[in-house]
């Protein structure tokens, strides 16, 4: 089994990550009448655009894609269309990492049936296998990418991986500040995650 790389960025270094995104949009000369932020995400990535490129416009669609860490569905359905009228005119699509690429391919076809007049995607990350490269996005990585606004998720799919592979709650904690988890997050969090999975938490 191959083993999985992790990055961890913290807020700050997201929103560093986002003003960039914004600048490389701003220097294209791009227009774009509203902002759709593919869930979840993108949520957070197309708010921060929002504001950074000045477009009040914003709304929401929603893909289903990933099943647990370092796994996949088999393709993205579109379970929640587009929050706004797109009809005519020009979206900018923003999510989060274009990964597999599958889920914004999705989403590109969902906005141009709903009538947008064009449809550009950024992104922050880049997975060198994708299928599906972003007008815009900032770093390209094989890592896996552990977003500051998944933390819960995260924590609780790989805790529940490594206490079926026989790992201690202080041999689970270890291993999420070494891919590089923040020391406060984790020792806020896995209480929380060890309590919903009805495991006894040891402490350090």
């Amino acid at each position: 089994m191959v083993e999985l790389k992790f990055v961890a960025p913290s807020w700050d270094e997201i929103y560093s990550k986002v003003i960039d995104l914004s600048i490389k949009i701003r220097n294209s000369g791009c227009k774009f009448d509203c902002i759709v932020g593919i869930a979840r995400g993108g949520w957070i990535v197309a708010r921060l655009l929002s504001d950074l490129l000045d477009i009040a416009d914003i709304g929401s669609l929603r893909i289903e894609f990933y099943k647990d860490v370092g796994t996949h569905g088999r393709s993205p359905i579109v379970t929640q269309p587009v929050s706004i009228d797109v009809r005519g005119k020009s979206v900018l699509a923003v999510d989060d990492v274009s990964d597999t690429g599958s889920s914004l391919v999705k989403a590109v076809q969902h906005l141009i049936d709903m009538g947008a007049r064009s449809v550009i995607v950024a992104t922050i990350h880049v997975k060198p296998w994708t299928v599906f490269i972003p007008d815009f996005y900032i770093e390209v990585t094989d890592a896996w990418i552990i977003y500051p606004w998944e933390s819960y998720e995260t924590i609780k799919s790989l805790t529940s991986k490594w206490i079926r592979d026989g790992l201690s709650v202080s041999e689970i904690k270890s291993r999420l500040l070494s891919i590089g988890m923040r020391r406060d997050v984790v020792e806020r969090i896995l209480p929380i995650v060890l309590v919903d999975l009805k495991v006894g938490f040891d402490g350090d």
